[in-house]
């Protein structure tokens, strides 16, 4: 990754009003599966990476938050809804929405966290038919379509 003071990764919303970078690997990636996660997410379960505050830096816009229980914010952009990061008040870190990453892949998730809401089809997704956004679409239809995301860079 980086050394000290670098910049290692970066990311951001999906308008890229909000941008983020980090100047250490993450202390840990997890999946949260409760229900606090579920909903702000908007997913089956919220991916977090763990990164301690003084690693950790907005770099273009300040974010929206929200208290969502009475430990703990959630930050998200205010003009296009993406949830961004769970962070506990007066914590030691902030933990940063996996998908929000430049480079997602490089979050790999090694524990999990509120398994007590787990949806039971969730272990089984990988065995369910797949296909590519191109299969999906079609050629045509596929070469109409136009992100307005900003791209995963600066």
């Amino acid at each position: 990754m980086g050394t000290a003071g670098k910049t290692t990764l970066t990311g951001g919303c999906q308008c890229g009003a909000i941008r983020f970078a980090i100047s250490a690997a993450p202390t840990r990636v997890s999946i949260c599966h409760c229900r606090m996660c579920q909903k702000a997410s908007g997913a089956p379960f919220a991916s977090l990476a763990d990164i301690p505050h003084e690693n950790f830096a907005w770099t273009r816009g300040t974010p929206s938050s929200f208290r969502s229980s009475s430990i703990a914010e959630r930050d998200f952009c205010a003009k296009c809804g993406t949830p961004l990061s769970y962070r506990k008040i007066g914590g030691e870190k902030i933990e940063i929405m996996t998908g929000t990453f430049d480079r997602p892949d490089r979050m790999v998730p090694t524990q999990q966290f509120g398994s007590e809401s787990r949806l039971g089809w969730v272990a089984t997704i990988t065995n369910l038919p797949s296909k590519t956004t191109m299969q999906n679409y079609g050629p045509a239809q596929s070469a109409e379509v136009f992100s307005y995301q900003n791209p995963d860079h600066d």
